[in-house]
């Protein structure tokens, strides 16, 4: 998110767009070339996971995108931007992974809501200081004569300061996820990890730090017989309808012979439908992401004012810098982690992840055909309250559709062996979609402006959106009709006459 209040600046110097209205499509370029390479190696990275495990591939990760930014940062033209961005999506296509490890520590409903909420939450943290340092920190010789020199390394790169810190905020996390990140993949966790192990050794001596039990500890608090090992006569389907309600309804984890004989069955048609449901949801959802910042640095007519000639015909713009786009983004970054904390548990609990979605879907296309009439808006402070309004309507639908969407696939999930190949084709099948979204929308904006229809991009992205209503309104959800398949066994079992036996029997 650190790039788009100055993207548009970067590619006008890299002198490659020979008039200011086709700069939107090099910039779509730009952000496209990540996201498509994150989906070439999405579902590589998901496979690799299922066999090496999930922490190692989200550090390698995690170095991928420092040597990415590093080189962005320093790029001196446009073939080496998109290089290093590609770069950065070829080395980091992990969403799966994680959405993987997130679904791991999960084992009860209950607890869902929250724990889906991690990545929009981290997501809303990196959206409100990444644009900050973008914003603030980019073209530093420019806004900051008098500390930056002209003539100095930060005068022939001025976009390198602001890459420097996010390299830097990554290295630093590559260190706690070493020492602090635990495995999650059912095999790998039970081997040793010398990293946790030294992280804590050092916080050994910190007095609030909570001692973790020793195994052999661990082994005398266990029961002798787990709930799950209770004999036959002991469970009931009223207990295992409870069970499946309250816990992930996964199936358990297959040999490597039986999986053999069920690969054809993993890709159902709810999980098909699914991931194309997430990849139309990526594709309009980045298309703003990376439309909006353009849309607000476009320069207004002559004049100041937009050239209206009927209800879709019209031209106009913001003129906003780099500094005021990162407050914009900041500010987007800030209300999604309250939506994501508040509002999405709220309305998980009232109307549960799929009919969240499909009510979220169903609504989307309003959104895209509202936002280019902003420009048409009195005067800037009305403007002003038209774009928040906008950001925060925004931010308000994709916090909640995306998790409700994870959540949906995962319990599509037949088995917890092919979760992390499940989650990467999940994640590329997005990454693909969000590569073409700001590309297509960057082409389409530049013809609009060159037509006159400037809402051209945001009103083709409303109807992607409604084809994914389409697709929201045929999907179901896994858990939910597990649940009423067992009631209806239970029907079964009450009708059957019950033969009598003794207590030997």
């Amino acid at each position: 998110m650190g790039i788009f209040p100055y993207i548009y600046f970067m590619v006008e110097d890299f002198h490659v767009a020979k008039e200011a209205k086709t700069i939107s499509l090099y910039a779509g370029m730009v952000t496209s070339a990540f996201t498509f390479a994150e989906f070439l190696s999405g579902v590589f990275w998901g496979r690799l996971s299922d066999r090496i495990g999930r922490k190692p591939v989200l550090l390698i990760g995690l170095l991928g995108t420092a040597l990415s930014v590093l080189i962005f940062g320093f790029a001196p033209s446009l073939g080496v931007a998109l290089f290093a961005r590609f770069l950065g999506g070829l080395l980091n296509g992990n969403m799966g992974v994680l959405a993987t490890t997130v679904n791991e520590l999960v084992k009860v409903k209950d607890h869902e809501a929250r724990a889906y909420i991690v990545m929009p939450t981290a997501w809303g943290l990196g959206s409100i200081i990444g644009p900050v340092i973008g914003g603030l920190l980019a073209r530093p010789c420019y806004f900051y004569p008098e500390v930056f020199r002209p003539g100095s390394v930060w005068d022939r790169f001025p976009y390198l300061l602001p890459n420097l810190f996010s390299a830097g905020a990554v290295c630093i996390s590559v260190v706690i996820g070493i020492l602090f990140l635990e495995e999650t993949h059912a095999e790998r966790k039970k081997e040793r990890d010398r990293g946790c192990e030294l992280g804590d050794r050092l916080l050994s001596g910190i007095w609030w730090r909570k001692v973790k039990p020793t195994k052999a500890q661990m082994d005398e608090e266990q029961p002798l017989l787990r709930a799950e090992d209770q004999l036959p006569g002991y469970r009931t389907s009223g207990n295992l309808r409870q069970a499946l309600v309250a816990t992930n309804t996964e199936t358990p984890v297959r040999t490597s012979d039986s999986t053999k004989k069920t690969k054809g069955k993993v890709f159902t048609k709810n999980i098909i439908l699914n991931i194309a449901s997430f990849g139309i949801l990526a594709f309009h959802t980045m298309t703003f992401d990376q439309l909006f910042p353009v849309f607000l640095s476009t320069a207004p007519p002559e004049g100041g004012k937009p050239v209206v000639s009927s209800p879709l015909k019209f031209i106009g713009g913001f003129g906003y810098d780099n500094q005021e786009i990162g407050v914009v983004i900041a500010v987007q970054g800030f209300y999604s982690l309250i939506a994501s904390w508040y509002i999405f548990p709220w309305a998980v609990r009232r109307l549960g992840e799929l009919r969240l979605f499909q009510l979220l879907a169903a609504l989307y296309f309003l959104h895209y055909m509202a936002t280019p009439y902003l420009v048409l808006l009195p005067g800037r402070v009305w403007q002003e309250v038209g774009i928040y309004a906008v950001i925060f309507w925004k931010c308000t639908f994709s916090t909640l559709a995306y998790p409700s969407n994870v959540i949906l696939t995962k319990n599509a999930v037949p088995s917890s062996l092919w979760m992390g190949t499940i989650m990467g084709f999940h994640a590329s099948a997005a990454s693909l979609c969000r590569a073409f979204g700001p590309t297509v929308s960057g082409f389409l904006f530049t013809i609009g402006l060159e037509t006159g229809y400037s809402g051209l991009a945001w009103w083709c992205s409303g109807l992607v959106a409604l084809v994914g209503s389409v697709v929201a309104m045929n999907l179901t959800d896994a858990r939910e009709t597990l649940v009423e398949k067992f009631d209806e066994d239970d029907q079964t079992r009450i009708a059957l006459p019950t033969a009598t036996t003794t207590p030997e029997a």
